[in-house]
């Protein structure tokens, strides 16, 4: 691991509203030395691990306590007063890479979710994604909106984790695929593009999903894929 990862001290925020009256948080130069982070990423590729603990297209690598801990402080002194986030709980952080094919994709990895899943509703959860490749066509990151009563909407998620991809396809009318539009279910409220050493924050209850626009130029190098670090931070509300 590099000495240290520093974060720009002085980081430049930028607001970016989305249409259903939510925000993302744009910084962008966001470390001071982002290669040293690339190279050791590559330095490390035999360590990634596919991701078998949530809905996540591809592999990850846990990081060292150095790393966990330059974010979060990021995070303290520079993000949390712009949420509904009081106390910091818990937070951790990984390196990842998308690099399943669209024909591998199982349904409930077709279209967006919420990171906010299993979250004491006294508490909030925040989500930042940090990019370190220079592909723009990797893709950067959307947001959407259910459009759907909630009980439909919640039909619709468990029928993707149990029904079979035919059978799931055949159901709701969707092709197998990474999301990049509105459809039938969830409408595009806007998105934020790819940019080398851009670092973004937003409420991880909003609907998100990885803007895959060339998925036949994903891989498992960390030199050329699509390698991001994702950060989840959960927070005690604020005081009503």
């Amino acid at each position: 691991m590099p000495n240290a990862v520093l974060f720009n001290p002085r980081p430049r925020i930028d607001r970016v509203p989305l249409d259903d009256g939510n925000v993302c948080y744009v910084i962008d130069d966001a470390l001071l030395e982002p290669e040293r982070l690339v190279d050791w990423a590559s330095a490390q590729r035999a360590a990634f691990r596919p991701v078998d603990f949530n809905a996540y297209p591809g592999n990850y690598l846990p990081l060292p306590p150095q790393l966990n801990d330059a974010l979060q402080t990021f995070y303290l002194r520079h993000m949390r007063e712009l949420f509904d986030a009081r106390r910091l709980l818990h937070m951790h952080c990984r390196l990842a890479m998308v690099t399943l094919p669209p024909q591998a994709l199982r349904p409930y990895q077709w279209f967006c979710h919420s990171d906010q899943v299993g979250i004491d509703p006294a508490c909030s959860i925040q989500a930042s994604v940090l990019y370190l490749f220079k592909d723009a066509r990797l893709g950067g990151t959307g947001f959407y909106r259910a459009v759907r009563p909630a009980e439909e909407t919640a039909r619709f998620y468990n029928d993707a984790t149990q029904l079979s991809v035919a059978a799931f396809a055949q159901r709701y009318g969707l092709r197998p695929g990474y999301m990049l539009a509105s459809n039938d279910y969830f409408a595009r409220t806007g998105g934020v593009e790819a940019r080398f050493n851009r670092l973004i924050f937003y409420d991880g209850s909003i609907l998100h999903s990885g803007d895959i626009l060339a998925p036949e130029r994903l891989g498992d190098d960390p030199r050329t894929g699509r390698l991001t670090l994702n950060g989840f931070f959960t927070s005690r509300r604020r005081a009503t």
